[in-house]
């Protein structure tokens, strides 16, 4: 029940431009009707043009993110413990994470040319800091007792990592990587619309080049689909993480 009613407005939408595109809007080159659209998805399921492209979207978000959150938990954690070292990469932090990811769009052609390694070099970027701001946070809220325990025990560095001060940040990092997982699609889509030849990015460019209305506006539906399943899925593992670490919601 619930779904549909947040689904009444979204239909709602679709009825009045499915209405406007077969009546006033009829003559437009721009705008096409909802359902000429569902014909045009039928096609690139059947051409197979709709999975590859998806795929490859998917697999460059995907890479681009285990780099960012490998990179950021463990970047993050360290700053997050140490007082000194979080004071003097303050600036550095904060300078560079303002940059806007697609600005390194040219360096990354450069470097990688086009491709799964440019796109995912992006996303990377743009997830880091994320991750990196939000687990050095965590970090800094765990518990002060944990690591005079994980010291009196005499755990080396990697063992108080993984025992003690991970399994205490677990909560607090899937709001981080909630955040990447969402900024981590949106980027790759963009290089792939401003640069990478691949993708649903590249494929929805395609059909506005090629003076196609209806499979541009599969397109768009589709990518919008593809992020609430994907935002879907994290939440979904996150509430299972948090079931089995005994947290209330």
């Amino acid at each position: 029940m619930n779904i549909l009613r947040g689904a009444a407005a979204p239909l709602l939408l679709l009825a009045a431009l499915e209405l406007y595109a077969r009546g006033p809007g009829r003559t437009s080159d721009t705008l096409a009707p909802p359902t000429r659209a569902v014909l045009a998805f039928g096609r690139a399921v059947a051409d197979g043009s709709l999975v590859q492209a998806t795929l490859f979207t998917l697999g460059s978000a995907a890479a681009g993110l285990a780099v960012a959150v490998v990179l950021g938990v463990l970047l993050g954690t360290w700053l997050g413990l140490s007082r000194r070292a979080g004071r003097w990469s303050f600036l550095t932090v904060e300078v560079l994470r303002p940059i806007p990811s697609v600005a390194l769009i040219p360096l990354s052609m450069l470097v990688f040319g086009f491709g799964v390694r440019m796109e995912a070099a992006v996303v990377a970027f743009a997830a880091f800091w994320p991750m990196l701001v939000l687990a050095q946070a965590a970090a800094r809220q765990v518990d002060p007792r944990l690591l005079e325990v994980s010291q009196a025990l005499g755990l080396s560095a990697a063992a108080r990592f993984t025992k003690i001060v991970l399994p205490a940040m677990v909560p607090r990092l899937f709001v981080a990587l909630r955040l990447g997982v969402a900024i981590a699609l949106v980027v790759a889509v963009t290089v792939e619309i401003a640069a990478n030849p691949h993708g649903m990015g590249y494929a929805i460019m395609n059909a506005q080049q090629s003076l196609d209305p209806p499979l541009m506006l599969a397109w768009l539906f589709w990518i919008a689909v593809v992020g609430y399943a994907v935002n879907a899925l994290a939440l979904w593992l996150q509430r299972r993480v948090d079931r089995a670490m005994g947290v209330v919601a």
